[in-house]
This record gives C-alpha cells, structure tokens and sequence, in this order.
C-alpha cells in the first residue's frame, strides 16, 4: 500500500509532468506551459494523497502510464472498462469513509460521555432536564432573554480537549445574535441567565452539533462555552442587530 506524505506524491508528480524543464531556461510561454502541468501535479497529488490517507492503495506507476496516455490521446482500456474501474473505486472510497467516520464518532462519543460524566459531578455544576451543564460564574441583575428577544455576549467555545474553534486566536469574542437562530443548548442556557451574568455551558453533542459536526468541531463532541451576557433587546430596538455572522466555522448556527 502506498504510504508517501503529501508532499513527497506533490514533488514526484512535478517531476513527471516537468520532464527537462529544469534543464533549459524559461520564457514566458514555458513558465505558464510549466504553471500549467505543475497545477494539474498538485491537484492529483492532493487527490492521491486523501484516498491514501483512507487507506486505499495506489499505483503510482499506473497512475503516470494513465495520464502520459492521455495527455497522448490513447488507451490501454475502453472508456467502458475506465468507468467501471472508477465506479468500483468510488464504492471502495466511500466505504472506507464511512468506516473511519464511524470510528471518529464512536471515538468522541466515548470521550464526551466520559467527559459529561467527571464535570457534572464537580461542585457548583448544575445540569438540567435536557442534559446541559452549567456553572455559575457570576450572576447578574438585569433582564433575562426571550426566545424572540436579541442579546449582545462575549464568549468563547472550546472543545474537551481545550481547542478553541470559536475564533481564530482563541480570544474571547463580542457578538449580537438572534435568540431563535441559537443551538438548542445556548437557546436554553442563555434564558436562564440574567443580564450581566457570566456562566460556563458545558454542552452535550445532542444539543449541539450531533453526528454531523461543524466545521472545526468533529461530529459527537461535547463543548464547552463561556458566556457574558452582556445586553438584552426587544425585537426591532436596534436594527443593526445581526442574524449570526462573521466567522464561518462559528459555533451559532440555526438551532
């Protein structure tokens, strides 16, 4: 099975699609001809390498045989025999695929339960009939938020393992949301605080992200928030008030 590292399929491609282009110097017309076939190197060269990864095995022998083939407009198989080959391949992929996300889902599902389990039974944890967790980090006097309602927050969200995923720097944030647009657990979490009040939500997958993840979050995890209610808003009392936004791997989608 081929076991070669991104970089190493990138470099041996390059030098089967450069041919003598080191050896002889470069006009205009042969950087771009050059560009060209070093882009077609670094495409296959990622593709190889993701089925790699998979555990699929691959001919690199056969793999260059097919596009010198090509690129000379000949076969050694029908177009017939091609599809089927690459159709029995796909079906190999996705196998594969989901094997390996089953396994990442078992992995963390294990994990997060274990992890659920420890932190509800520290002092000052609470839980609630859904199953999220949460501490009271300092409780505040003002309103409490409606679903309906518009609330300004500083937070950060992490993963068990400490990772942050909430910005790219790992700094708190300031954000304005739309209550309704919010995870089921922050929905939840954030009608129970009042305004000035700062909690930490610790966040089972199935209020959360669940089997599919999101971006930077694998699916079946547990999160962990830190939340500062900040301002809560009617409906229509700022207009400037957002619909989630800005960082694309944000941990408030649509509830």
């Amino acid at each position: 099975m081929l076991t070669l590292d991104k970089t190493l399929l990138s470099v041996s491609l390059a030098f089967a699609l450069a041919g003598t282009a080191f050896a002889q110097p470069m006009d205009q017309e042969a950087k771009e001809s050059y560009s060209l076939g070093a882009s077609v190197g670094n495409y296959l060269s990622s593709q190889i390498y993701k089925q790699t990864e998979l555990g699929a095995s691959v001919n690199m022998d056969q793999v260059m045989a097919g596009l010198q083939d090509a690129m000379k407009n000949r076969s050694k198989l029908s177009e017939d025999e091609m599809l089927q080959a690459l159709n029995t391949r796909a079906e190999k992929l996705n196998k594969l695929f989901t094997d390996k996300l089953n396994k990442i889902k078992e992995t963390n599902r294990k994990a997060s339960s274990d992890y659920l389990e420890t932190n509800k039974s520290r002092k000052g944890v609470k839980v609630t009939a859904s199953g999220l967790q949460y501490e009271v980090k300092k409780e505040g006097a003002g309103p409490q938020p409606k679903e309906e309602d518009i609330v300004t927050v500083d937070y950060s969200g992490r993963l068990i393992d400490g990772k942050v995923f909430t910005s790219p720097d790992g700094k708190v944030r300031e954000e304005k949301f739309v209550m309704m647009t919010l995870i089921p657990a922050l929905k939840e979490g954030l009608t129970m605080m009042k305004e000035g009040s700062s909690y930490t939500f610790v966040v089972p997958a199935s209020l959360a992200y669940g089997e599919e993840g999101a971006g930077d979050i694998p699916p079946e995890s547990a999160l962990i928030f830190d939340v500062t209610l900040k301002k809560v808003e009617k409906p229509g009392a700022n207009k400037d008030a957002a619909m989630p936004a800005g960082h694309p791997k944000m941990a408030w989608p649509h509830g």
